[in-house]
């Protein structure tokens, strides 16, 4: 078993930051993908950003791309997303999200992961 807890969520203006952190414990180790997903009221779940655990090889969608980073810390089990250039349809629940996983690419569909965070919101003001 993976617990996820995300934190860092907030309500910023339209171009403002905000870097949201998830804490991992239990089983994650380096044989890992993380991902960032969210999720706005009356719409699915989207995929954000994925990193594999181990390379760091990272994917991006492309509506963050350019403006949001996902990274990793090993010593601490924390996956962390920066987002910059905040746009108010950028606003949703977002959620961490894990799996066990070996291979070079990270998955991007949400099916694809088994362990969740319990989200954290992000509203961006105009």
């Amino acid at each position: 078993q993976v617990q996820l807890v995300e934190s860092g969520g907030g309500l910023v203006q339209a171009g403002g930051s905000l870097r949201l952190s998830c804490a991992a414990s239990g089983r994650a180790n380096s044989y890992y993908a993380m991902g960032w997903f969210r999720q706005a009221p009356g719409k699915e779940r989207e995929f954000v950003a994925a990193i594999t655990w181990s390379r760091g090889i990272t994917a991006y969608s492309d509506s963050v791309k350019g403006r949001f980073t996902i990274s990793r810390d090993n010593a601490k089990n924390t996956l962390y997303l920066q987002m910059n250039s905040l746009k108010p349809e950028d606003t949703a629940v977002y959620y961490c999200a894990a799996r066990y996983y070996i291979f070079s690419n990270p998955p991007t569909g949400s099916s694809e992961y088994n362990y969740w965070g319990q989200g954290t919101q992000v509203t961006v003001s105009s």
